[in-house]
């Protein structure tokens, strides 16, 4: 037992949208570096408190320790990074050109109540990058957790409530997505939506947006991928193993962004899968909060019955190179051993397979241009490793895939906030990328202001310019 949650009923939704709607309009008039000061002292707060943070994400989450550790960090980096980046780009007016005698200038300002909906898999970095950049920018919230980790979710509200923000500018909202969707996803004050998770769920959030009356609004939408890593002979085989498992097994494969297809050339595969097999042995899996884990649980077991069902699938389809098994003291929990397997098409994969299931593809060199098209062509565009030692294949991956996040010779996931702005395009998200310099104009509607300087009579800035 972790902790105790109430969720919402569908009665309350209402009353805590006409409090979030009248929240908005004293938030929304708060000076903006007030907004971002209370973002810093958020910061702080999670700072003091990260050793409880990181303890419930290992509790609720399953992640192992230094995952947790490094995402909160990445949760006070979300802080610190929006509020420096609207304080720059939103916090003032931007002067605009025009004839002489009248002065332009652009604003921004919040748009209303923010829907943020955010996954299990990061439930304090991403629940708190989404929040945070609604709230900076002037909206109010209504924070949906995952249903799998709500205390996080709980436990970061209440930092940000310490911190300054009123409760009227954020409510937190623990429930099912279906009722919470077709209470919230219609109603007319709704401003804008922000969302990781499914692309399904996505499509289904954006089929109940158009089917809505009133304003059309934003949809910030991140969701999963196919993700390969390119691999050319010229790759060293050691690097490739280093960086491929950390890729596909870290955080038991429940990142987004990790790797689900390794892309091998034929020359080099032989070594690599060789290396691989061998490394893999040294992986270690076992309780998340014990520092000699590498490999914890799954979420749960539902997540951990579909990763079965998917090697059910390939155990009949293709050829199974590496496997670990699962220690006797962790049989009854949601526990899912690496593994690897050799497929022929990169068609075999429909969807994303969120765990620890790496596939492994073989290539010749002329099929390189192929396999590109072939990414492509799932539709899937987040992130992509390339390893090799020529500056022409690192060139042509580079300019000819179309996915949001290129990682060269090094391991796929960990993006930075301000250093690896993260998001993908086609079916993994909408942009823009989240932790870089665009995202938080979505949260925003601009205002331009006209005025004529001369009908006060005269241009007297043109007359003060006078010798």
């Amino acid at each position: 037992m972790v902790g105790e949650i109430r969720e919402v009923a569908a009665a309350q939704i209402s009353a805590l949208i006409d409090e979030l709607q009248q929240g908005y309009e004293h938030w929304s008039m708060v000076p903006a570096n007030e907004r971002a000061d209370i973002l810093r002292r958020a910061a702080d707060l999670y700072q003091q408190h990260s050793p409880q943070l990181a303890a419930l994400i290992v509790a609720e989450g399953g992640r192992t320790l230094s995952d947790a550790l490094s995402e909160v960090r990445e949760a006070i980096d979300f802080a610190r990074y929006y509020a420096t980046q609207f304080e720059t780009m939103f916090g003032k007016e931007h002067p605009l050109p025009g004839p002489t005698g009248e002065e332009n200038k652009l604003r921004y300002h919040g748009r209303g109540m923010f829907l943020c909906i955010s996954p299990w898999n990061f439930p304090v970095a991403i629940f708190s990058g989404q929040v945070m950049a609604a709230l900076v920018t002037g909206n109010s919230v209504l924070a949906k957790p995952a249903r799998q980790t709500p205390l996080c979710a709980a436990y970061c509200v209440d930092l940000l409530h310490q911190a300054g923000v009123p409760k009227s500018a954020l409510r937190l909202v623990p429930g099912p997505g279906r009722m919470l969707g077709e209470s919230v996803l219609a109603h007319s004050a709704l401003a804008g939506v922000v969302f990781t998770g499914s692309t399904d769920t996505a499509r289904y959030i954006n089929r109940q947006l158009a089917a809505r009356d009133g304003a059309i609004v934003p949809f910030i939408a991140e969701t999963g991928g196919l993700n390969t890593m390119l691999v050319d002979s010229s790759a060293l085989p050691e690097q490739v193993v280093s960086d491929a498992m950390l890729s596909a097994f870290n955080s038991a494969g429940q990142r987004c962004s990790a790797l689900r297809v390794l892309m091998l050339q034929r020359e080099i595969a032989p070594r690599v899968i060789e290396l691989l097999k061998g490394a893999m042995q040294e992986l270690r899996l076992g309780l998340p909060n014990l520092l000699s884990t590498d490999v914890g649980p799954v979420i749960d077991a539902a997540a951990a019955a579909t990763l079965q069902a998917h090697v059910q699938r390939m155990e009949s389809e293709a050829e199974l190179i590496a496997r670990l098994s699962v220690p006797a003291e962790l049989a009854g929990g949601s526990y899912f051993p690496p593994q690897v397997y050799r497929i022929r098409q990169l068609s075999e994969l429909t969807e994303e397979t969120f765990g620890p299931v790496l596939h492994i593809l073989e290539y010749e060199a002329s099929e390189l241009p192929e396999l590109v098209r072939q990414i492509n062509a799932s539709g899937y565009g987040l992130t992509m490793g390339i390893h090799s030692r020529v500056d022409e294949n690192i060139r042509y991956i580079q300019n000819h895939a179309r996915v949001g996040n290129v990682y060269v010779n090094r391991n796929m996931i960990g993006a930075v906030v301000g250093v690896q702005p993260f998001g993908g395009e086609g079916l993994s998200g909408t942009g823009p990328k989240a932790g870089g310099p665009n995202y938080l104009f979505r949260f925003c509607s601009e205002q331009t202001l006209t005025n004529n300087t001369a009908a006060i009579g005269g241009n007297a800035q043109l007359l003060g310019g006078m010798d």
